[in-house]
């Protein structure tokens, strides 16, 4: 399973911002067009302003937060910042599909593009498996593929070991103490 196109743009649109290195693809207004524009989710030429770019950030960080709640939804309840959020795009029911579909063109229907991705993904089954890794220096998101959905790092060999080694370095220390 490799994931659904809905569920890679979502993946991506999260990835665009490295909390371990703290790199923005989004550092400015016209690095937020010329995303939108190379995903084809904009028509060329589109600019963004500021307060787009505010948006996208906003979104991007709400998915990310709904995106940890995957691990264990009973625990985390998505943002209602979130919600709000979504609530603002330019969205409308199309019964061909049936489908979200954005209002408009230009970055806000972009991101309502996005949004709407959320749910295609949803109906692909997709999006209960997209996660952002449990490391908290790292929260790069994923798309989950294992049989059982249980996988909680983006990478076993980066932040499985490191959280790994972590615990038992702390284990480690506790008995020696007790010693």
């Amino acid at each position: 399973m490799s994931g659904s196109d809905s569920a890679l743009l979502l993946r991506d649109f999260v990835n665009t911002y490295d909390v371990d290195c703290d790199i923005d693809d989004f550092g400015a207004p016209c690095d937020l067009g010329g995303w939108l524009i190379e995903r084809g989710l904009t028509p060329p030429g589109t600019r963004a302003d500021d307060s787009d770019l505010a948006m996208a950030i906003a979104l991007r960080e709400g998915l990310r937060t709904a995106m940890l709640g995957h691990h264990d939804p009973a625990a985390m309840a998505p943002p209602a910042d979130l919600d709000r959020l979504l609530a603002a795009l330019p969205l409308r029911v199309s019964l061909d599909g049936p489908a979200l579909i954005p209002l408009r063109d230009g970055v806000r229907g972009g991101l309502a593009a996005v949004a709407a991705a959320v749910m295609r993904s949803a109906a692909e089954g997709d999006w209960p498996r997209l996660k952002v890794c449990r490391e908290a220096t790292c929260r790069w998101a994923f798309l989950d593929t294992s049989k059982n959905r249980s996988r909680s790092w983006c990478s076993m060999r980066m932040c499985g070991n490191r959280t790994k080694t972590r615990a038992y370095r702390a284990r480690r220390r506790a008995t020696a103490s007790d010693a």
